[in-house]
């Protein structure tokens, strides 16, 4: 005799019995994640078919997604993204490792954070991408120049946000290792990094979608390789469709780094996920 599971016996709401199949479909995060970019494509798809859209600017989605996978089976598209990614993770790891060790000092400092909160104020706004022309005076047209300017992009970003994160720290676990005698590299390891960790963690996202667009606009000067090159070399032939293409390659790397980044934080940060809210009987 098979005995029924407590999840079997769930009492259901007389309102959630009777909803539309399509109500509790909408309901669903990952749903309305899959749908909209697919019916957004549809619509674009239909207008460029009842020539609202001019298919010399707005190509079909079906020949675009065609080019795509006819370039993909060729190994020149993932040269070009290969460089794209790698360019973006150095000059990621440039910013990022500095932007928190100085700003976790800054914010433990306060002599520190007076001496260059100012100076950091005043380049923040600054666009990074108007660097780029004195950064390939100063580190030539090759590597070099694109890691070091995706690197100050990154570095602002995670600076800001874990210095945020240690400001905000209850004083009373500072003043605790203060009272214990804790070194300072001690007072870092133990209350300044964990507490900021989510903060930390935010400016990484920041960070890493600031990385992959200046890495692409760093792409058109000064190489023959990466996602932003293509872009460039097809805008100058009028090769529509292979910017989109490149374009999507682009999107799909910005999602899947947000993706791994988020896996990533919840294994670091375990008490940040989120509490998942059920039905009541």
């Amino acid at each position: 005799m098979k005995i029924a599971t407590a999840d079997e016996l769930r009492i259901v709401p007389d309102d959630e019995a009777s909803e539309p199949a399509w109500r509790r479909l909408t309901r669903q995060g990952w749903f309305l994640a899959v749908a909209s970019p697919v019916l957004l494509l549809l619509f674009w798809e239909l207008l460029v078919r009842v020539q609202l859209l001019d298919s010399r600017f707005f190509p079909m989605p079906s020949t675009v997604l065609r080019d795509l996978a006819v370039q993909a089976a060729a190994p020149q598209l993932w040269i070009h993204a290969g460089y794209t990614v790698s360019r973006m993770l150095v000059g990621f790891a440039f910013g990022a490792v500095p932007g928190v060790l100085l700003g976790i000092m800054m914010g433990l400092s306060p002599v520190l954070r007076s001496l260059l909160q100012p100076a950091i104020a005043a380049i923040y706004p600054i666009p990074k991408v108007a660097l780029f022309p004195l950064v390939m005076l100063m580190f030539g047209l090759g590597e070099s120049s694109k890691w070091v300017i995706v690197g100050v992009a990154v570095f602002f970003q995670v600076l800001m946000s874990t210095l945020a994160g240690v400001v905000n720290i209850d004083r009373v676990y500072l003043d605790v290792a203060a009272d214990l005698k804790a070194r300072r590299w001690q007072a870092y390891r133990t209350i300044a990094l964990p507490a900021a960790l989510p903060f930390i963690f935010t400016g990484f996202q920041l960070g890493l979608g600031m990385a992959l667009i200046v890495v692409v606009i760093a792409e058109n000067f000064g190489t023959e390789y990466g996602l932003g090159y293509v872009i460039w070399h097809s805008w100058q032939i009028f090769e529509v469709r292979d910017m989109y293409v490149a374009l999507i390659l682009i999107a799909l790397l910005g999602y899947l780094s947000q993706l791994l980044l988020a896996r990533i934080e919840r294994a670091v940060i375990p008490w940040r996920r989120p509490v998942r809210k059920e039905h009541s009987a």
